[in-house]
C-alpha cells in the first residue's frame, strides 16, 4: 500500500503556503482534490494508492498573483511514479513567481 503527502513552501517569503488547491490524476484517469493546510501540507487523500503514474497539479496562480503581484505559472504539474513495493511518498514543492522545484521527500 502506498501513501502520499505534499508540502508547499514559498521560497520568496520562506513560509508555507496555505489554501492551494491540489488535483491528483490517477493512473485510471480519475482525480482527487485537496487543499493545503496552514502549514502548507496535505495528506488526507482518503485512499491508499496502487502502483502507477500520477500527476499532481498545484493550482498556484491566484496565490502568486495575490502575494507577489506576478506569476509565470498558472499551475504546476509534477508527474511521478509510485512503485508496487508500498511505502510513503512525499512530493514537496518550492515556489516563487518565476521558478519552482520539487523532489521526492520523506
Amino acid at each position: 500500500m502506498n501513501t502520499l503527502s505534499s508540502h508547499i513552501l514559498d521560497t520568496t517569503s520562506g513560509k508555507p503556503v496555505e489554501g492551494i488547491k491540489l488535483t491528483l490524476s490517477r493512473p485510471d484517469g480519475s482525480t482527487l482534490t485537496g487543499t493545503t493546510d496552514s502549514d502548507g501540507r496535505f495528506k488526507d487523500w482518503g485512499t491508499p494508492f496502487e502502483a502507477g503514474i500520477y500527476t499532481l497539479r498545484f493550482h498556484c496562480h491566484e496565490y502568486l498573483i495575490s502575494t507577489h503581484g506576478k506569476s509565470f505559472y498558472p499551475h504546476i504539474d509534477i508527474c511521478f511514479e509510485l512503485g508496487d513495493e508500498g511505502g510513503h511518498y512525499h512530493v514537496p514543492l518550492l515556489i516563487s513567481p518565476f521558478g519552482f522545484s520539487s523532489y521526492r521527500g520523506s
